[in-house]
Order: C-alpha cells, then sequence, then structure tokens
C-alpha cells in the first residue's frame, strides 16, 4: 500500500462561487469531494489541510511553510502531492528545491486552470494524475498537469498557453 500525502494550500482549483457576492474564491475547500469521487486501490492519503488562499496572495513566509510541510510529509509517506494556485506554483517549487534539495519521495505540485465548480475544469484530471506521479516519480519536486510532468528546478507558467513549460535559459545564463 503506497502512503500519499495531500497538501492542499488553496488556488484555483478548490474555488467556489459566492452567490452574495457573485465571485469565485477560496472559501470553504472542495478537495475532499474531489478525492471522495475518485476510486484508490492500494493507495492510503492522508490530507493536509494547510491552507486556502488564492497563490497571488502568498507572501514568501507561505511558500517556505509549503516547503517545510511539504518535506516533513515526504519524510513520513511514499509521495507528497501540493495542490496549490497556478499563479504562483512555480515559487513554491523553486522554494521547495532551494531548501530541501534532497527529498527521499517524490513531491508533485498541481492545480488548474479553471476551478472544479466549472463544467469546463481541468481540476479532477490534474488532481489524478499528480496522485499517480507521485506514486511512480523518482525523488524530486515537479508539476504535473495537462498530461505532462516536469521537473523542477526551471518551471514557468506560460499563461498565455495555460500550461507549464521549462523555463528558457539565455546565451547568457549559459555562459560564466
Amino acid at each position: 500500500m503506497k502512503s500519499i500525502a495531500i497538501i492542499s494550500t488553496g488556488g484555483t482549483i478548490e474555488k467556489t462561487y459566492d452567490e452574495l457576492d457573485g465571485i469565485l474564491e477560496n472559501g470553504l475547500s472542495v478537495l475532499d469531494t474531489m478525492l471522495a469521487s475518485l476510486v484508490f486501490d492500494g493507495v492510503d492519503l492522508h490530507r493536509v489541510a494547510l491552507m486556502n488562499k488564492d497563490s497571488r496572495e502568498m507572501k514568501d513566509a507561505d511558500h517556505d511553510r509549503i516547503a517545510d510541510e511539504a518535506a516533513e510529509c515526504a519524510a513520513a509517506h511514499d509521495g507528497v502531492v501540493i495542490v496549490h494556485g497556478t499563479d504562483r506554483l512555480e515559487h513554491t517549487g523553486e522554494r521547495i528545491v532551494s531548501r530541501h534539495p534532497n527529498l527521499e519521495t517524490p513531491c508533485v505540485l498541481t492545480g488548474a486552470m479553471r476551478p472544479w465548480i466549472m463544467r469546463n475544469t481541468d481540476a479532477l484530471q490534474n488532481l489524478l494524475e499528480a496522485i499517480l506521479a507521485a506514486q511512480l516519480l523518482s525523488p524530486g519536486v515537479y508539476v504535473s498537469m495537462h498530461s505532462h510532468v516536469l521537473a523542477f528546478p526551471g518551471v514557468t507558467k506560460d499563461a498565455a498557453n495555460k500550461r507549464f513549460q521549462r523555463r528558457e535559459t539565455s546565451v547568457m545564463e549559459g555562459t560564466s
């Protein structure tokens, strides 16, 4: 039986509609509802509700807190999935790599470009793929979204194309 920790931090994936204000916001977590709709045979999920923020509101202390929780969970589980907002996901991935470069299990960040509550969401697919990736990958830090997995460091969000990609390095960066 694989033991996977799932750390929730908020982000678009968990936004719900506030009828009074007519906006999508991080209010109640929907992650448990998402997980309940999936079948996990041979996987023991350990849920860690760390925070529920829009990642655009995250500060350095939030990235440190997530990185430290990821390392703690990695020491006690076979894999870690971090549900995160896509706007600052790359910052958290880089922070985990810099603060905890020798994780002994895979740590996989994921999120969604559209909230779970929306009909055309990518949330459930991304969550399921991240849980699978956390069981199969070598130790390290990754982002898993839209049927792609990329290893940190060097991952960035391509907002125009709504995906993550390898950061392009300039000729000057490659020489020293």
